[in-house]
């Protein structure tokens, strides 16, 4: 079976999620999370019992304002078109409004063996070697991307 691409990204709000100014960004997340769901190559996303992640508890803080997306995919391309050609990308457009402008690097890919969900602590460990690293073929992002490697 061929290897997934897993990507994490982060991202800290610029008000509480229930404040008037996250709004656009929170009724439009039922949308964006089905768009992602229902596209070629989309295989699995981060997700608790409220549909999505907002409230999902995660190793970079206990601030509440972080906010963490992980998914699994396919292929590179299959998440390029979600991302920068689906719907999608008005909201992404949209990231001034609702987040912080990160310091660091904030996002990270890498491939999975099929089958695998990698946790939490997994994809911080990915953002982390990326931050000290750069792009390697252990964590990389569409600039620099890396052949899926045999993980039979």
């Amino acid at each position: 079976m061929s290897p997934q691409l897993a990507q994490l990204n982060i991202a800290r709000l610029l008000q509480p999620i229930a404040h008037p100014a996250i709004a656009d960004f929170v009724n439009g997340l039922d949308e964006i999370n089905s768009l992602a769901e229902s596209s070629p190559g989309f295989i699995w996303r981060l997700k608790s019992d409220s549909g999505n992640a907002t409230d999902v508890e995660h190793p970079w803080s206990s601030d509440p304002l972080i906010l963490v997306n992980k998914s699994l995919w396919a292929s590179p391309d299959d998440l390029k078109i979600f991302v920068y050609r689906s719907r999608h990308l008005e909201f992404y457009l949209r990231r001034p409004d609702w987040f912080e402008k990160p310091a660091e690097a904030h996002y990270v890919l890498w491939w999975v063996p099929s089958g695998h969900t990698p946790t939490l602590t997994e994809a911080k460990h990915r953002l982390d070697h990326y931050r000290l690293h750069g792009a390697t073929p252990e964590a990389f992002w569409f600039g620099k991307l890396f052949p899926a490697p045999d993980l039979c």
